[in-house]
C-alpha cells in the first residue's frame, strides 16, 4: 500500500507520460544527441547497440567500435593510447562526439578511446566517408557519435560488478522519467592493475613476461543529465560529466633497431588524464514545417605526464626526464534550423563556433598558450522524387583563426609569439539513394571534405627534432562510396559497400629541412607535401537461423597508397580484417563465440610490421531472474601473443565474470 501511495504522489500522470513515449518512440537512445536523424539502413555496419556492447563485453569505446567493418583498432604504443582508423582515416580526420558535442583533445585532435567506458552508452553511431556538414568542420573521414541513454520508465536502476584478469569493474545508473521531466545519473569505474602477457612471449631486456610491467590503468566516470519535455515535440536537457584517468605506458619490447625506443626506452606514467564537460541541448518544433536545435558546451582537459629515469619510476634526474602539464579547455556551440519546403523537400542549415585553448608547460618552465577559433556554416537539402529516388546535397564554409600562439625558447627562457595564421576550407557533398523497398536500398555518395591542421601539427618541435610550420594548409579528400543494404531476404540482412578516397595536401613529416648547428643535426618539418589514395570494400551479414540461434560476420579490405613516395608506408591498418560470431540461447542460458582475424600491418613508415593474428573469444550469460544475470567468459582462448603495434604485446588469455542488475518500475 505504501508503495502504491508513493508511486501516485511521485509520478502523477504516468499513464499520459507513457502514452507520449509510445508516440515519440520508447527508445533508451538519447535522441537529442543525434545530429543526423534521417532513417538509416545498414545499421549492422554503421552502429553498435547497447545490447552488443554488453553481449561482447566491450568495456571501452575502442573495443566496441572494433566490432564494425571499416574500423581498425590500433595502439599508439609509446603513449599507450587506444585509437581507431575509419577506412584508413585517423581520429584527427574522424572526430569523436558525445551526444553531438565534440570531445577530442584541442592540442592534437586525438582522444584516447580506452579512457571512455561504455556502461552509460545506448548506441555508437558511425558516419563513414564524408559525414553530413551539419556536424561541422574536420570530418573528412567521417564521424563517431557516442549516444548516451535516456530513461523511459518512472524508475530504472542498472548496475553491474565484475572481476577480470588483473582488475575489476563496477557501474551504477539510476534514471527516472516523469510526465515532463527525466533524470539520468551514472557512475562507473574500470580498474586494471596489470594485464598478463601470453605464455608464448619471450622475455626481453625491458620485459620479463607474466604481468606486463607498467600496464595499469584506472578510470572513473560520473555524470548527470536533467531533461525537460514540455510537449511531445519539444525537449531540452542540461548535463555534466567527469572522467578521472590514470595509466602507465608499458615499455617497448621489440627488435627494431631503427626505432629510437630500442636504445632509449621511455619510462612514462600519466597520473592525470581528466576530462569534464557541461552542455545544454535543445530541440524545438516551431510550427508544422520548421524546427530549431541548439548545443552549447564547455569541455576541460587536464593532463599530467611524468617521464622517469628508469623502470623503478621513482627518480627524474636524467636529461630526458620531465613532468609535463596540459590545462586545456574548449567552449562553443552550434545552432541548427530545419524547414520543410514541401512534402518532398526539406532544408537544414547549421552554424558552429568553437574555441580551443591549449596551455602547457614542463615543471620549472612558464606556461605558454595556443588558441584557435573555428567557425563553420553549412546547409543541406533533401529531395524525395518518388517512392524510390532521393537526392541529398550539402555545402559548408569553414574558417580557422589563430588567436594566440606562444613560443617558448628553452635556452633563453623567453616567450615570444609565432606569426598569426588563418585558414579556410570548403566542403561539399551529394548523396543519391534508390530504395527498392522498405528493406532494400542502394546509395551513391560523393564528398569533398577537409581537415584543418591541429595545434600540434603547426607548432610542435617534436622533442627538439623538428621546426614548426604555422602556415600549414588544410588537408582535403574526395570521397566516393557505394552502399547496398538488404533486409528482405528471409531471416538474413546484408550490408555491403565499396569506397575510394583521393587525398591531397596530406600533412607529412619532411626530413632534412634545416640543419641545427648547435645540435649538429638535421631537423624535419610538417608540410603539405603528400598525395594518397585509400580504397576498399566492406561486407556484413546477420542470419537469424532460428529463434534461438543467430550468426553474423563482417569483412573489410582496405588499401592505402602514398602516391608521392610509395616507399613510405601508412601505418596501423591491416589490409584484411574479418570477424564472425555465433550466438545460441536456450531457456535461461545464452552462449556467444566470436573470432577476429587481422592481417599484418605496418608499424613504421619504413616497413616494420606487426604480424597477422587470429583471436577467439567466448562467453556465457545465465539469467537467474528477469532482473538479474551472471556473465562470464574468456578472451584470447588460444593465448595468442599478438600486437597491434610492433614491440607492444597485447593481453594473453584472460577471463572475466560479472553480475548485471536491471530493474524498471512501470
Amino acid at each position: 500500500m505504501l508503495k502504491k501511495l508513493w508511486a501516485v504522489s511521485m509520478f502523477t500522470g504516468i499513464t499520459a507520460s507513457l502514452a507520449a513515449q509510445v508516440k515519440t518512440g520508447n527508445s533508451k537512445v538519447f535522441t537529442l544527441g543525434e545530429v543526423v536523424s534521417y532513417a538509416r539502413q545498414g545499421d549492422s555496419a554503421n552502429a553498435v547497440s547497447m545490447e552488443q556492447i554488453r553481449q561482447f563485453h566491450r568495456l571501452n569505446v575502442s573495443s566496441a567500435l572494433n566490432l564494425l567493418p571499416g574500423i581498425s583498432q590500433s595502439n599508439v604504443g609509446p603513449r599507450n593510447e587506444s585509437m581507431i582508423y575509419l577506412r584508413g582515416f585517423d581520429l584527427r580526420q574522424t572526430p569523436v562526439f558525445m551526444d553531438g558535442v565534440p570531445v577530442y583533445v584541442p592540442y592534437d585532435g586525438y582522444v584516447d578511446l580506452a579512457r571512455f567506458t561504455t556502461f552509460h552508452l545506448s548506441k555508437i553511431v558511425v558516419e563513414k566517408g564524408g559525414a553530413s556538414v551539419l556536424y561541422g568542420p574536420n570530418t573528412m573521414g567521417g564521424v563517431i557519435n557516442l549516444l548516451s541513454s535516456r530513461p523511459v520508465h518512472p524508475l530504472e536502476v542498472n548496475a553491474s560488478a565484475g572481476w577480470l584478469s588483473g582488475g575489476h569493474e563496477e557501474a551504477l545508473s539510476i534514471g527516472s522519467r516523469m510526465k515532463k521531466f527525466y533524470l539520468q545519473a551514472d557512475i562507473s569505474r574500470y580498474q586494471r592493475d596489470y594485464y598478463r602477457l601470453s605464455d608464448d612471449f619471450s622475455a626481453t631486456k625491458t620485459e620479463d613476461g607474466g604481468k606486463r610491467n607498467n600496464s595499469y590503468s584506472n578510470d572513473w566516470r560520473y555524470g548527470v543529465r536533467l531533461g525537460y519535455t514540455p510537449s511531445e515535440k519539444n525537449e531540452l536537457a542540461i548535463g555534466f560529466s567527469h572522467q578521472d584517468g590514470t595509466k602507465g605506458t608499458p615499455v617497448y619490447t621489440g627488435t627494431d633497431t631503427l626505432n629510437s625506443l630500442y636504445k632509449s626506452p621511455r619510462y612514462w606514467q600519466w597520473p592525470k588524464w581528466n576530462k569534464e564537460s557541461i552542455y545544454f541541448l535543445s530541440n524545438s518544433t516551431l510550427n508544422a514545417k520548421s524546427y530549431f536545435k541548439s548545443r552549447l558546451y564547455f569541455d576541460r582537459f587536464i593532463n599530467v605526464l611524468k617521464s622517469f629515469d628508469d623502470a623503478t619510476y621513482t627518480t627524474q634526474k636524467k636529461p630526458y626526464a620531465f613532468t609535463s602539464y596540459y590545462n586545456d579547455y574548449t567552449f562553443g556551440g552550434n545552432l541548427e534550423y530545419g524547414y520543410t519546403l514541401s512534402a518532398v523537400n526539406s532544408l537544414k542549415t547549421a552554424v558552429h563556433f568553437k574555441q580551443d585553448v591549449h596551455r602547457e608547460h614542463n615543471e620549472g618552465e612558464p606556461e605558454r598558450k595556443v588558441a584557435d577559433n573555428t567557425f563553420s556554416a553549412g546547409v543541406t537539402d533533401r529531395h524525395v522524387f518518388n517512392a524510390h529516388w532521393t537526392l541529398e546535397g550539402g555545402a559548408a564554409f569553414n574558417y580557422r583563426q589563430s588567436i594566440d600562439a606562444q613560443n617558448y625558447n628553452s635556452q633563453t627562457k623567453s616567450i615570444t609569439d609565432f606569426p598569426s595564421n588563418n585558414s579556410s576550407a570548403l566542403n561539399a557533398q551529394a548523396k543519391l539513394a534508390y530504395t527498392f523497398s522498405s528493406e532494400r536500398s542502394l546509395t551513391l555518395s560523393v564528398d569533398r571534405m577537409t581537415r584543418f591542421a591541429t595545434i600540434k601539427d603547426r607548432y610542435s618541435y617534436k622533442l627538439g627534432t623538428a621546426i614548426p610550420n604555422p602556415d600549414l594548409k588544410p588537408e582535403n579528400t574526395l570521397n566516393f562510396g557505394l552502399q547496398y543494404s538488404d533486409a528482405r531476404l528471409r531471416d538474413i540482412s546484408l550490408d555491403g559497400s565499396i569506397f575510394y578516397n583521393r587525398i591531397g595536401d596530406v600533412i607529412q613529416n619532411v626530413n632534412n629541412v634545416v640543419y641545427d648547428t648547435t645540435k649538429k643535426q638535421w631537423l624535419s618539418q610538417s608540410q603539405n607535401k603528400g598525395r594518397a589514395e585509400y580504397y576498399g570494400a566492406e561486407a556484413a551479414i546477420t542470419w537469424h537461423v532460428t529463434t534461438t540461434f543467430t550468426a553474423g560476420a563482417n569483412y573489410t579490405f582496405i588499401k592505402r597508397k602514398n602516391l608521392d613516395n610509395p616507399s613510405l608506408h601508412f601505418t596501423d591498418v591491416p589490409e584484411h580484417k574479418a570477424s564472425g560470431w555465433l550466438q545460441y540461447n536456450i531457456s535461461r542460458l545464452g552462449f556467444l563465440v566470436n573470432g577476429e582475424y587481422n592481417a599484418s600491418r605496418y608499424s613504421t613508415s619504413y616497413g616494420t610490421e606487426a604480424p597477422a593474428f587470429f583471436l577467439l573469444h567466448s562467453s556465457t550469460v545465465i539469467s537467474i531472474a528477469n532482473w538479474l544475470k551472471v556473465q562470464g567468459g574468456v578472451n584470447n582462448i588460444f593465448d595468442k601473443n599478438y600486437m597491434l603495434s610492433e614491440g607492444y604485446p597485447e593481453q594473453g588469455r584472460n577471463y572475466f565474470v560479472k553480475v548485471l542488475f536491471n530493474y524498471s518500475y512501470f
